[in-house]
């Protein structure tokens, strides 16, 4: 037998006295059930759903729905009993845009009609235009030359050759426990991230070049396929020009069905001569540059003064209502409000709800946000950061604290589409799984299963996960969301599943009970440091 050592000894007698505090948080199983009662007998998540997809519709950042939207929620969380519900600008944002009339069609060699959106933050054609096409490959500054003089009065038929495939899987997808168990898993730092993220740089950074190449050339107009391989009508739409006041883009440009643009590169690949229509009406607005974030609150008692926090973005993009991106993160924060106020909480801390825009241009609402409030980096003064929040860019310097970023215990954010909870990611915070552990119990009936100390990207919790408050996003099942919905003329109302958004509502609500009832605050994990000037973070 080996002799143990006393650093055994000690190692043994830790994990002892540490494995009894994955029971201990306290969880009051009465108000679950009466969550649960609520959010699945009384729910008015789809009536939500449909005021603000349906009466709304689409919410582009600087667009009029957008500050519809921002109005339409503060009158909704009001008319729930909450309180202090108002518009908190930030900003200056830049332009705003809105498409007014779309509609393309062939005219030669055959007359048809074609599935088309305009892009955003680009111009309209001032009336019918028509003109030739020709096939345009540019994958980088080395291609403009063969293209010098070449395209001037033609419409650019723009994008790599697409790959139509059939569906051979399901478009639709839970998480299966073998999936689950492996998103448990923690996946080690390392390159891949900052390589995304260069070339993610290089994309924008070579769209404005191309754009500015395109109009020096004197192109009529641009027409793409957007991304995905699927086809079927499903069209992914987003920008072709900058928001940023002086950056616009002069050309107008339109994304078409993935199969009719794949018709007319054939066409002009056997040397057809393909002619088209385009009438296209966008409206720029210049008269506010400020834009608008919706906060409300069920104010608190004896810890009035610390606050836990849910969110989810406000904004879509253009081509569909913006149901699963992000409407329904939207009216499943809403809902959970709505829910503790219909259980008659009566919180020790404030309960704070924060619908941001200006998401899908950089997490722009919620940063200058909590930079006003929380935290923040110091300022960047490069042309592409010039006004712009750093909280997520390292290289800007060490963050500075404010006095208020202590008072917030926590902050919940759902941003992944429609599907169900699942779980947790934990941001590297290792402190917190024994508490979310406790919460998770009273929802493994439900799917609400899976802890993880992984990191995920590309939504608001990293806004206050960068200036040191906890923050975190739920595993989804991921549905249809990229496959068919996200970024799409798809993402609309009938895409949403209700018995996925209640059991959201549910567990939120019950989590942002349990955050603001219990005895401490959430245990913080250290704030990244600065990196040197020249090196790049994420800024999504």
């Amino acid at each position: 037998m080996k002799k143990v050592s006393s650093y055994s000894l000690l190692l043994v007698l830790n994990v002892i006295l540490i494995l009894p505090c994955w029971s201990q948080e306290k969880v009051d199983l009465e108000m679950v059930s009466r969550i649960r009662y609520e959010g699945f007998r009384n729910s008015k998540v789809m009536e939500l759903a449909s005021g603000l997809m349906d009466g709304i519709g689409p919410r582009l950042t600087g667009s009029p729905n957008a500050k519809r939207a921002n109005e339409w929620t503060r009158d909704q969380l009001t008319s729930f009993g909450l309180v202090n519900a108002h518009l908190e600008s930030w900003g200056p944002f830049g332009r705003g845009w809105a498409n007014d009339f779309v509609s393309v069609r062939m005219l030669s060699p055959d007359v048809a009609p074609l599935i088309a959106y305009a892009k955003a933050w680009t111009p309209g054609t001032n009336g019918v235009m028509k003109g030739k096409c020709i096939r345009v490959k540019i994958d980088d500054k080395k291609d403009f030359e063969k293209y010098h003089g070449k395209l001037a009065g033609l419409i650019a038929l723009l994008g790599p050759d697409p790959e139509v495939k059939t569906v051979a899987q399901p478009m639709f997808e839970r998480l299966s426990d073998k999936e689950l168990a492996d998103v448990g898993q923690y996946q080690l730092p390392n390159e891949k991230a900052e390589l995304r993220v260069r070339e993610y740089r290089k994309r924008i950074t070579f769209q404005k070049e191309l754009n500015k190449f395109l109009a020096e050339e004197k192109v009529l107009a641009v027409v793409d396929h957007g991304y995905g391989s699927f086809g079927g009508g499903t069209v992914f739409v987003q920008s072709g020009g900058s928001w940023k006041t002086g950056e616009t883009s002069t050309v107008p440009a339109v994304t078409v069905a993935l199969e009719q643009w794949d018709r007319i590169a054939r066409l002009l690949e056997h040397k057809k001569d393909v002619e088209l229509e385009l009438n296209v009406a966008n409206t720029f607005y210049d008269d506010d540059s400020m834009q608008y974030n919706t906060i409300a609150e069920i104010s608190g008692s004896d810890k009035k003064d610390e606050v836990v926090m849910v969110g989810a973005h406000l904004d879509s993009w253009h081509s569909g209502t913006g149901a699963t991106d992000n409407g329904a993160g939207s009216v499943v924060m809403m809902e959970a409000m709505r829910i503790l106020k219909a259980v008659g909480v009566k919180p020790r801390r404030t309960i704070r709800i924060g619908l941001w825009t200006g998401e899908e241009q950089g997490l722009l609402g919620s940063q200058f946000y909590v930079q006003q409030h929380f935290g923040s980096r110091p300022p960047m003064d490069t042309p592409d950061m010039k006004g712009m929040p750093t909280l997520r860019r390292r290289e800007a310097g060490p963050v500075t604290v404010k006095p208020e970023q202590a008072k917030v215990s926590v902050y919940f954010n759902v941003d992944n589409g429609s599907g169900k909870l699942r779980g947790v990611y934990l941001q590297e915070n290792a402190a917190v799984a024994p508490i979310f552990e406790g919460w998770i119990e009273p929802f493994k009936d439900l799917g609400m299963t899976t802890l993880t100390m992984r990191n995920t990207g590309g939504t608001d919790h990293l806004s206050f996960d960068a200036v040191g408050i906890p923050g975190f996003q739920f595993i989804q099942d991921p549905l249809d969301y990229d496959t068919r919905t996200h970024h799409s003329n798809m993402d609309v109302y009938d895409r949403l599943q209700a018995d996925d958004l209640k059991q959201a509502a549910v567990i939120v609500a019950t989590f942002v009970y349990n955050a603001a009832m219990r005895d401490g605050t959430f245990p913080r994990k250290p704030i990244e440091g600065p990196l040197p000037k020249d090196a790049e973070t994420p800024d999504e």
